[in-house]
């Protein structure tokens, strides 16, 4: 018993050198690399960039006060439509006091002039009648008169403007309400009721009371790299596609390209703008974000190949053409020269030394046993 053993354990230990031997022998074998079989494709071919950036309205009007006050009442809310002269809101005038003293000022100098001017018309008048004064010093005195009474009415509708806002010879232009200039939509109101807003000059750009903005004119603005911007042109077709509407894509039309680069995280980028056409069924808003596919070229029913089956080599580009059975074991390949044209990261047309009925190269597939 005891020797049947021991020839059971021999045979298992030759069975094992066996397959050791084998398996390094396989080991040892050269490797056979198998590769995919691509077939070339009439397809078009078209060159693309991608600038990022966003829609806004072109016209977008920030409205001031013409004086300085506390607003007492808003006539409109963001996304309000208005036309223009709409009011928007009114102020009730607070007056600054360095112009009202002033004001004051004038009205009694004023006053002061005309009831001397009156005096001297008066006494002249006496004097004319009696043939005593020329009839031309006259008319200069009732000239003086005549400006000394306008004087002093410019200065109290000087006073009433800074005092109340308005003068009562131009009751139709009342400062104290803020209109709009523009018709459009009113995308924002920054103040409340009861804020103090202050009027544009030479020292203060004034309050903004709204911002009014046409939103049936909306343009795209973006940025373009600097190695891609020297393909643009304007009057170039660009399809938009704006992140918070999902599956619509937009007609635009580049109108701008800024003669000037400005470098943002080291790269030189050129804002871009382009007229956008938005149909009446989509809502736009401004701010959003968007994305603008910019066609520089393309082929129409190209021959093509996939880029993996082109080899370049300096300036000559080549394919391996297949000279064997596609499941023949090696494949043999033919290298030939082609001339290539326009690519678009996929695909890259074909323009000499390639038909549609040629098998080519492409990525190695796997690895397999001679």
């Amino acid at each position: 018993m005891k020797k049947y053993i021991n020839i059971a354990v021999w045979c298992v230990i030759g069975l094992f050198v066996l397959y050791t031997f084998y398996y390094l022998y396989q080991q040892a074998l050269p490797k056979v690399k198998v590769y995919e079989v691509l077939t070339p494709e009439t397809r078009d071919i078209v060159k693309t960039s991608v600038a990022s950036g966003k829609v806004e309205p072109r016209d977008e009007v920030n409205i001031k006060p013409q004086i300085q006050g506390i607003i007492t009442e808003l006539y409109v809310e963001a996304g309000n439509k208005v036309r223009q002269n709409d009011p928007i809101a009114k102020v009730a005038v607070i007056p600054d006091m360095a112009q009202l003293n002033n004001a004051q000022s004038n009205v009694r100098t004023a006053q002061l002039t005309l009831e001397e001017t009156q005096r001297e018309h008066a006494r002249l008048q006496s004097l004319h009648e009696k043939g005593l004064v020329s009839h031309e010093e006259f008319e200069k005195s009732q000239n003086a008169l005549d400006k000394a009474i306008e004087s002093r009415q410019a200065a109290q509708d000087q006073l009433d403007i800074v005092t109340d806002g308005i003068s009562k010879r131009s009751g139709k232009i009342n400062t104290t309400i803020v209109r709009s200039t523009i018709s459009g939509t009113i995308l924002e109101v920054p103040v409340k009721i009861g804020t103090s807003v202050i009027n544009a000059n030479s020292f203060n750009e004034g309050t903004t009371v709204a911002t009014v903005a046409d939103m049936s004119n909306i343009i795209f603005r973006g940025n373009i790299d600097e190695t891609e911007v020297g393909r643009l042109r304007q009057g170039m077709h660009i399809d938009l596609t704006i992140g918070a509407i999902q599956g619509v894509t937009l007609p635009a039309t580049l109108e701008y390209i800024s003669p000037k680069g400005n470098e943002s995280n080291g790269a030189i980028l050129f804002e871009i703008k382009a007229a956008a056409q938005i149909p009446d069924s989509i809502l736009i808003r401004a701010g959003y974000s968007a994305n603008a596919k910019i066609e520089f070229e393309r082929r129409d029913q190209a021959l093509c190949v996939q880029e993996t089956a082109i080899e370049f080599e300096g300036d000559s580009t080549y394919v391996y053409r297949l000279t064997s059975s596609e499941t023949a074991k090696p494949q043999t390949f033919e290298r030939t020269p082609v001339e290539v044209g326009l690519s678009d990261g996929l695909y890259i047309e074909v323009i000499k030394g390639v038909t549609g009925d040629m098998k080519l190269r492409g990525n190695e597939k796997n690895d397999e046993k001679k």
